[in-house]
C-alpha cells in the first residue's frame, strides 16, 4: 500500500529476498517484476503481471514479514499493489507498542469481510496518515476460487492528496489472503487498475 509504504514504517526494512519474477533489489530499492508468472508474499501465491512492475523493499512492519509483497509502476508515491498471503490468525498487520493509544486490531481467523476492511481502515488512519477514509463499496467476490470480498474506497491523507484503493481478498484455510491498489485520485489509479484486475484474476496457489 502506498500509504504504507511511504508513511508507515519509520525503520523502514530493507530488501528482502525475490520471487521468480525479477532480479535482486538495486540500491534504490526496487526490483523489476518482468510480465509472467511469479511467486508474491511467502511465495504461497502466484500472480501473472500484464507488464513489468517494480517490487518494493517492504517497509510494512509485520509479524511475519515473509506474508507482504509490495510493487509500483510509477513510484510508491503516485501507485502501489501490495499483497498479503497467508497471514496467520493472531498476527497484526503492523507492529506496535502495546502502551500506543490508539492499536490496529490483530487478524483473527474468524474475520468477516467488514471486520478486515475496518481492520485494514484503522491501519490507514492510525499509522498511514489519512485524515479521512470513505468506503464505496463492499461487495462478494471470489478470489482464488473461494468466497471473498471487494472493497473500494477513498481517503484523503496528511499530504492532502486524496486517492483510491480497491482491496481483493479471502480468508482461505484460516489465513488472510488479499492484493490492494492504491493511487491517486488523478490519474494513477485509474491507470493501474486494469492491471490490478488481471493480477487478481491471475491469482491461484502454488502448486
Amino acid at each position: 500500500m502506498k500509504r504504507m509504504m511511504i508513511i508507515a514504517a519509520v525503520g523502514v526494512l530493507t530488501a528482502c529476498t525475490t520471487g521468480d519474477g525479477g532480479g535482486g533489489f538495486s540500491s534504490g530499492g526496487y526490483a523489476l517484476v518482468r510480465p509472467r508468472t511469479t511467486n508474491v508474499g511467502d511465495g504461497s501465491m502466484m500472480v501473472t503481471p500484464p507488464r513489468e512492475w517494480n517490487r518494493v523493499s517492504t517497509v510494512w512492519a509485520i509479524d511475519d514479514i515473509r506474508a507482504v509483497e509490495d510493487w509500483t509502476l510509477n513510484g510508491p508515491y503516485l501507485d502501489s499493489m501490495s499483497f498479503v498471503t497467508g497471514l496467520k490468525g493472531g498476527r497484526y498487520i503492523i507492529r506496535q507498542n502495546k502502551r500506543d493509544a490508539q492499536q490496529v486490531p490483530k487478524f483473527r481467523s474468524d474475520m468477516t469481510a467488514p471486520e478486515i476492511t475496518a481492520m485494514l481502515e484503522s491501519f490507514y488512519r492510525v499509522r498511514a496518515g489519512s485524515v479521512d477514509l470513505t468506503t464505496t463499496s463492499l461487495q462478494p467476490r471470489q478470489f482464488m476460487g473461494y468466497p471473498g470480498f471487494q472493497w473500494d474506497f477513498e481517503h484523503l491523507d496528511a499530504d492532502e492528496v486524496r486517492r483510491r484503493g480497491r482491496v481483493v481478498g479471502a480468508v482461505i484455510g484460516g489465513k488472510l489472503y488479499l492484493i490492494l491498489l492504491d493511487g491517486t485520485r488523478m490519474h494513477y489509479f485509474d491507470a493501474a487498475l486494469p492491471d490490478f484486475e488481471a493480477v487478481v484474476n491471475s491469482a491461484r496457489f502454488r502448486s
